[in-house]
């Protein structure tokens, strides 16, 4: 089942001579599931499609379509309830409230929402993160691979419809980042849960079910890994 859909996405800054085209005439879907790693060299667009992807930046031009509905067709209110319930956003930067604890950050999305929080989905996914005694723990009380647990923790507490990382592992050790490519495959696998990754990791990459290549705010490829 298809959850997302792009259709000829553009995104350009600027005008006339200085304008820049970050996306030009990106389209793909993806299925409810799936496992998606985006490549590409620094400037291609990647991180521009993923904040779009998120709600979080608006395409010049194309459609954004989740579970169905066209993402950017909605006003400001709906468009915020569709980033709090739809999307799950995982950074390179933790942006953890450091006056928070684990589970105060792990469940502020809920809170946000107006909706109670399930303690037995908090309790499995603080036993799955490998979180359990950390709880209270500030995160300056965590190590950086902790901190990463309990961001993807907060990301998938809505249950959203798609998580989109973007360089999850890039402020971590090769240990770490392995670690929370396993937890972030494990989620996939376990919660059906559709995973999109941006990564300049090609040994990450390969543990996708399928990778695209964007260069120059184009898709050069899109090749799949495994089935």
């Amino acid at each position: 089942m298809e959850v997302l859909r792009v259709e000829n996405l553009c995104k350009t800054y600027g005008s006339g001579q200085n304008m820049v085209k970050a996306l030009d005439g990106v389209s793909f879907s993806v299925a409810q599931g799936e496992f998606v790693a985006i490549i590409g060299p620094s400037g291609s667009g990647k991180s521009t499609l993923l904040h779009i992807l998120g709600g979080v930046d608006e395409p010049t031009s194309g459609k954004v379509w989740m579970n169905g509905a066209d993402v950017f067709a909605q006003d400001d209110e709906k468009l915020a309830i569709f980033r709090r319930r739809q999307v799950g956003l995982i950074y390179q930067f933790y942006n953890l409230i450091p006056v928070l604890n684990v589970v105060e950050n792990m469940t502020l999305p809920v809170l946000l929402d107006g909706r109670e929080v399930s303690d037995q989905r908090l309790q499995e996914l603080v036993g799955t993160l490998g979180l359990h005694g950390r709880e209270s723990h500030l995160p300056n009380e965590l190590s950086g691979g902790q901190q990463q647990r309990v961001s993807i923790g907060r990301a998938l507490m809505n249950a959203p419809a798609v998580v989109l990382a973007d360089e999850p592992t890039g402020n971590l050790d090769s240990k770490n980042s392995q670690e929370i490519i396993s937890l972030l495959k494990k989620s996939n696998e376990k919660y059906n849960q559709t995973l999109i990754i941006i990564t300049h990791d090609e040994q990450i990459a390969l543990q996708a079910h399928r990778i695209i290549t964007i260069e120059d705010g184009q898709i050069l490829r899109d090749e799949v890994v495994r089935p």
